[in-house]
């Protein structure tokens, strides 16, 4: 009897989490969707495929559509160029500062690209830093600013595919590579041929978040004023979101767009053509690197860092700057502490960051609770349907924030919600007194649930339910050997987790920029957005509230990087 009472209850809950998970990801998804077949969005009547062929037959529309195709693939392949080498440089051999470079390469983490193009900018603009030092007077910026995003999105995205290389390298058997050498096969051929089939999964799936990123990627474009793109056209479709399908139909195309190269990229390329029998039995010898050989090994390190940092060091140092005092001069030529003051007790900033602090405290609450469950149905129960409750939890990661966030807005206009529905007071995003705080919550949540799934999946496939049994056979309820003995065991995994969400979470762009309307209810991206636009001091305040966010992610990305070690490549994986 008491087997039957827990099947019921484990099948009652994956239910209930398959539900909540349809209601909060794919039923947005599914509005925004719809919203582009009906030339009333909100209302039920009138399909129409108009609207889709208006965005085909648009040549402005279609421009964007091809640039942010064009910048999503030089993204990846800049990318994939930097992280695969390092990758095999750091899993078959040992250099000098081999231990300082491999938690240096997890550096460009802690800045999201939005916010390092404040410091490009400083570096890279007509009277920035780079034409002061070489006399020169380009305008990369303004000439081309398609190259200086895929620049800045490429030097900060490449320790996804990094970490995904390096978990796949460390699972392939050393011995076929030992048979080819033995047989005198040289470096190459044995890399092409062996090592390349077997790693191209996880190269993959690495590249596919990337690819899937960038092209959806909406500050960055922002910050280099570049508009010509699908997602800040989006953006821009906001104003007419209630009475328009163009907006949506837009949506639906970069979302079909998305998922298609998603699947293509899973299925197509990253397809496992080659395939071990079993895991690797043991490690391979790391061959050593001296003289020469190490310090160049080194050397590709510490030029990919130093590449990596210049973002961040022009956002630094345009933090410290005074007021008008970094123009055609390498460095500053008066510097002030004053900004960061300024970030943390000026009015709109404090409330922002203190927004930002709330909202991803609460997303990381909701998913430490939400991905435990998850993953204990994922990892002690026998469904035949795992595979959805799986594929459900890890959506976020193929499709794009920016829809997501869109499929928010098309909710929050909709019953229960909307002018007339009995939640419209509780949570709204364009009423004229609006309450996003629900939706920012939901949306941070659901953005970064995969994270802290995976986590805690790795913690629990280590532990072994016997302890569990054995708990519940001396009288203990479920409930309860999970709390007393399952948490404290995996307690590692759930805090890295919960400190992944809660420091995405912090500076979250798409979400944040899409559903907060209204200065009050500003996270800091959009404080950060928004001060970029105020003449004088603001660019200078937005740099110093990114150096608050840098120092916090740095924190936080460093102690989960410790925390999982190898397995932190699993969690960057759809």
């Amino acid at each position: 009897m008491n087997r039957v009472v827990r099947a019921l209850w484990q099948h009652g809950l994956f239910w209930i989490c398959v539900a909540v998970l349809m209601a909060l990801l794919v039923y947005p998804i599914a509005l925004t969707v719809r919203g582009g077949f009906y030339a009333d969005p909100v209302g039920r009547s009138g399909f129409t495929l108009e609207h889709l062929a208006l965005v085909f037959a648009d040549p402005r529309l279609m421009g964007s559509l091809l640039n942010s195709f064009m910048i999503a693939a030089g993204t990846t392949t800049m990318a994939t160029l930097i992280a695969l080498p390092l990758a095999v440089l750091s899993a078959r051999y040992t250099f000098p500062g081999k231990a300082l470079f491999n938690a240096a390469v997890l550096v460009p983490l802690i800045l999201p690209p939005f916010v390092g193009a404040i410091g490009m900018r400083a570096i890279l603009g007509r009277a920035g830093a780079l034409n002061a030092l070489l006399g020169t007077d380009w305008n990369i910026l303004g000439d081309a600013a398609a190259l200086g995003i895929i620049a800045i999105q490429s030097l900060s995205l490449y320790p996804i595919i990094y970490l995904n290389a390096s978990a796949s390298l460390a699972n392939l058997d050393p011995a076929l590579d030992e048979s080819a050498r033995n047989l005198g096969a040289p470096f190459w051929p044995r890399f092409f041929r062996i090592t390349l089939p077997l790693l191209r999964p996880g190269l993959f799936a690495g590249a596919t978040i990337v690819f899937i990123w960038s092209f959806t990627e909406l500050g960055t474009p922002l910050m280099f004023d570049f508009y010509e793109v699908a997602p800040v056209q989006i953006f821009n479709g906001l104003k007419e979101v209630e009475g328009s399908s163009r907006p949506y139909a837009l949506t639906v195309v970069v979302l079909g767009c998305a998922v298609g190269l998603y699947l293509l990229g899973k299925f197509v390329f990253g397809k496992q053509g080659y395939a071990m029998q079993t895991r690797a039995s043991r490690a391979g010898d790391l061959a050593t690197l001296s003289g020469g050989r190490g310090w160049l090994a080194a050397g590709a390190f510490a030029l990919v860092a130093f590449l990596a940092l210049m973002p961040h060091i022009g956002v630094v140092l345009t933090s410290l700057a005074k007021p008008g005092q970094w123009y055609h001069s390498v460095v500053p030529k008066a510097l002030t502490l004053s900004h960061y003051e300024q970030a943390l007790t000026s009015g709109d900033s404090f409330r922002a960051i203190s927004n930002s602090l709330k909202l991803s405290a609460a997303a990381m609450g909701v998913d430490l609770f939400a991905g435990l469950l998850i993953a204990y149905l994922l990892v002690r129960t026998t469904s035949r349907f795992k595979w959805v409750l799986d594929a459900l939890c890890m959506m976020p990661l193929a499709v794009p924030g920016l829809v997501l966030a869109f499929g928010y807005v098309a909710m929050s206009l909709r019953w229960p919600f909307g002018k007339d529905g009995p939640l419209g007071a509780f949570a709204s995003v364009l009423a004229a007194d609006p309450n996003p705080i629900p939706f920012l919550v939901i949306a941070y949540a659901v953005r970064r649930l995969p994270y802290i799934v995976r986590s805690c999946v790795a913690g629990l496939e280590q532990t072994s339910g016997d302890l569990e049994e054995a708990a519940m056979n001396l009288g203990a309820s479920r409930l309860t050997a999970v709390r007393r003995i399952i948490v404290p065991l995996i307690l590692a995994n759930l805090i890295a987790g919960g400190l992944l969400v809660f420091s995405f979470s912090m500076l979250e762009v798409s979400d944040s920029l899409i559903l907060a309307q209204q200065t009050g209810d500003y996270p800091i991206t959009k404080t950060i957005l928004a001060f970029m636009d105020r003449l004088g001091d603001g660019p200078y305040i937005a740099s110093a509230m990114g150096v608050w966010g840098m120092a916090l992610l740095t924190t936080t990305i460093f102690a989960a990087s410790a925390l999982l070690g190898k397995k932190m490549g699993t969690i960057f994986r759809a």
